[in-house]
C-alpha cells in the first residue's frame, strides 16, 4: 500500500476514544468534523467525548496504576520508550504527513520533529528512568534525638495525569506530556486540541505498539468546553499538564483547586528580541524574521516583539521586509513551502482584525499587502514599524505573523529592560550582540523562562522551557519536567 492510500485509510477509520486499552464511541455518537486548513476541505471526523467517558478514562489510568505497569521495573520503562522512539522514526514520514493534513504545518517542519525531537525526546526521558532515586538524611525526629532512625526519601509517580494540549505543534506537544508522565511511572489521559485529534490518536497507538499496557495511556477526544473541563475538575486526578491560551490556563487553575491536583501550565507569550548596534545582521535579520513567521506566528515562543538600536533600525526593517516578501506561502504537503496557513477561519479572521488594528493605532505597515489566491487560511506576514509599548498589537498575543518593531538608543540598559519587560508575559526571548558581556548582562535582566543570546528560541529535550508570570507555571523538557511527574516520600524507621 502507498503511502497516501495508507493515509487515507487511517482518516477513513473511525476515530474516537482508547479507555482501559479498548477503542471505543464511548457515551456519544456526536462527531465533529476535521478540516485540512489548506484546502477548507474536511479530511475526517472525530468523536466527541462527555464527562461520562472522562470518568471511565480515569478510573481506567487509576487501576492501571496498581497494575502491570505499577510492578515494572525501571529499565522496563526505559525499554517501552526506546521502542517508541524507534516507532516514531519508522512511522516518521507517515506521522507529518497527517500532521500537516489537519494542521497545515509545512511537511518540511513536521519532519524534521519526527526525525529528530521527538524521539530525542524519548529517548532522553527513557535515560531518565533508572536515575530517578532518593537520598538518605542523617536525622532523627525532635525530642528522639537519641535514638537511631534511618531516614531516606523515596521519589513515586504523582499518579493520573490529564495532559490537554493544543493544536499549533500537536505532535512535539502531546510527546511533552506524555514521555516524561511514562518515564516516572505515571498514567496519562490525553485530550488532545478538537482541531487536530488524529495526531494524539497516532502517538497513542505507536505507545500501545511499543508495549505500554492497556489503561496507562487513555485517549478522549473532545472539546475543551467538555472533556477538558471535566478532567480539570475530575477528583481523581492527580495533576494537570495543560499547553494553550493564558485565558483557559487560569479557567483550569480555578477547576483544579476543587481537590488540588498538581497543574503545569505552558501559556501565551509576547517574546522580545533585543538587537544591539553591533549585532550580525546576517544572522539577526533572518532569525528575527522566522523567530516570528515560523508556524505562520503560531508558536508561544514566538519572537513578536523586536527591538533594534537605531543606528540599524531602517538597514534591519528592510532586511525584514525582504525575508517577509520572499517567504513562499501555500500547499504545506509541497517542499518548498515556508510558510502554511493559520489552523481555522476563525484565526485567520482574528490575524486580520489585529493587523487592522496596528494600523488604527498609528502603526506603520513596512510590508506590503499580499494576497493569496484560492482556498484556505492564509495570511502573509506582516511588519509594523514606529511600534510604542501601549499599544494592543505590541502588548497581546496575536498568534498570526504579525512582528512589532520598536527602536532604542544608546543608554541605560536598565530603562531599556524595564520596556522589555512590560509585559503581563514572561516565555522566551533573546538578545543580539557580538559582545558577550553586553549580551549575557541583558540576558540576565529579562524576565522570561528562557533567554536565547544570537539564537532565538533554542529548544531541546535536555533545555528545560517555560515561563514566568502569565506565561505559565513549571516547565517541560529537562529535568524539570520529570520532577513535576513525581512526589516525594520520606520514610523514617527506628532502628
Amino acid at each position: 500500500m502507498s503511502m497516501q492510500d495508507a493515509i487515507s485509510a487511517f482518516l477513513g477509520q473511525r476515530h474516537n476514544h482508547c479507555i482501559g486499552g479498548v477503542w471505543t464511541d464511548g457515551e456519544s455518537a456526536t462527531t465533529l468534523p476535521v478540516e485540512n486548513p489548506a484546502t477548507e476541505q474536511t479530511i475526517a471526523s472525530v468523536v466527541l467525548g462527555t464527562r461520562a467517558d472522562v470518568d471511565a478514562a480515569v478510573v481506567a489510568a487509576r487501576r492501571a496504576l496498581s497494575g502491570p505497569w505499577g510492578t515494572l521495573k525501571a529499565y522496563q520503562r526505559a525499554r517501552i520508550l526506546l521502542r517508541f522512539a524507534d516507532l516514531i522514526e519508522q512511522r516518521a514520514e507517515f506521522l507529518s504527513n497527517v500532521e500537516t493534513l489537519e494542521n497545515g504545518m509545512p511537511l518540511s517542519l513536521s519532519m524534521a520533529s519526527t526525525t529528530g525531537l521527538m524521539p530525542e525526546l524519548l529517548r532522553y526521558y527513557a535515560g531518565w528512568c533508572t536515575k530517578i532515586t532518593g537520598e538518605t538524611i542523617p536525622a532523627a525526629p525532635a525530642g528522639r534525638e537519641t535514638e537511631d532512625f534511618l531516614v531516606y526519601t523515596q521519589r513515586e509517580p504523582i499518579g493520573v495525569v490529564a495532559a490537554i494540549t493544543p493544536w499549533n505543534a500537536p505532535l512535539n506537544i502531546v510527546l511533552m506530556k506524555l514521555a516524561p508522565a511514562l518515564a516516572a511511572g505515571c498514567t496519562v489521559v490525553l485530550k488532545p486540541a478538537e482541531l487536530t485529534p488524529m495526531t494524539g490518536e497516532l502517538l497513542v497507538r505507536l505507545g500501545h505498539e511499543a508495549g505500554v499496557p492497556e489503561g496507562v495511556l487513555n485517549l478522549v477526544q473532545g472539546l475543551g468546553s467538555e472533556v477538558g473541563a471535566a478532567l480539570a475538575e475530575h477528583p481523581d486526578v492527580d495533576k494537570i499538564s495543560f499547553t494553550g491560551s493564558t485565558e483557559i490556563g487560569r479557567s483550569i487553575v480555578r477547576a483544579a483547586a476543587g481537590n488540588l491536583k498538581k497543574v503545569t501550565l505552558e501559556l501565551g507569550g509576547k517574546s522580545p528580541m533585543v538587537v544591539f548596534a553591533d549585532a550580525s545582521l546576517e544572522d539577526a535579520i533572518p532569525t528575527a524574521a522566522m523567530a516570528c513567521f515560523f508556524l505562520t506566528g503560531q508558536n508561544c515562543m514566538a519572537g513578536t516583539r523586536l527591538f533594534v538600536h537605531e543606528s540599524i533600525h531602517d538597514q534591519f526593517v528592510a532586511g525584514l521586509v525582504g525575508v517577509a516578501q520572499a517567504l513562499k506561502i501555500g500547499d504545506p504537503l509541497a517542499p518548498d513551502t515556508v510558510l502554511g496557513p493559520l489552523i481555522s477561519a476563525k484565526q485567520r479572521q482574528r490575524v486580520l482584525d489585529y493587523i487592522a488594528l496596528g494600523e488604527r493605532e498609528g502603526a506603520t505597515r513596512a510590508t506590503p499587502e499580499r494576497n493569496i489566491d484560492g482556498p484556505g487560511h492564509f495570511v502573509a506576514p506582516v511588519v509594523f514599524t514606529d511600534c510604542q509599548p501601549d499599544m494592543r498589537v505590541v502588548r497581546e498575543e496575536i498568534f498570526g505573523p504579525v512582528l512589532t518593531v520598536q527602536r532604542f538608543a544608546d543608554g541605560d540598559h536598565e530603562a531599556l529592560a524595564a520596556v522589555v519587560n512590560d509585559t503581563i508575559f514572561g516565555l522566551s526571548g533573546s538578545v543580539w550582540s557580538r559582545d558577550i558581556s553586553t549580551a549575557l548582562a541583558f540576558a540576565r535582566r529579562i524576565d522570561s523562562g528562557q533567554v536565547a543570546i544570537n539564537a532565538h528560541a533554542a529548544v531541546s529535550p535536555e533545555t528545560p522551557f517555560g515561563g514566568n508570570r502569565q506565561s505559565g507555571w513549571g516547565r517541560e523538557m529537562g529535568r524539570e519536567s520529570l520532577d513535576a511527574y513525581l512526589k516525594t516520600k520520606a520514610v523514617s524507621v527506628r532502628l
